[in-house]
């Protein structure tokens, strides 16, 4: 037994397209905020994680270089040292 109530039909349709027009506001509102936020963000001059990444692992090789230069350093340091108390120049006395 099914009635044919064309009210109840009209008025199914018109929440079923409210339904749809409210989801669109909103998808559109979240899109607008998401492009706001981009821009705002945007403006204070954040990097991309690739850009940090890359820059993070050109510090780590600079650090790496100059450890190894200042290993190299200290060891000239040490043969020169070394060689200098072995035969070290005597000086001539002031008074002499």
């Amino acid at each position: 037994m099914q009635s044919d109530n064309k009210i109840f039909d009209d008025f199914v349709k018109f929440m079923n397209g409210a339904a749809g027009t409210i989801a669109g506001m909103g998808r559109e509102a979240e899109s607008g905020a998401r492009a706001k936020a981009k821009e705002w963000i945007g403006g204070l001059d954040f990097v991309s994680r690739d850009e940090f990444d890359a820059v993070k692992a050109m510090a780590a090789a600079a650090r790496d270089d100059a450890d190894a230069l200042r290993a190299r350093l200290d060891a000239l340091e040490g043969k020169t040292s070394a060689a200098g108390t072995k035969a070290a120049p005597k000086k001539p006395k002031a008074g002499a």
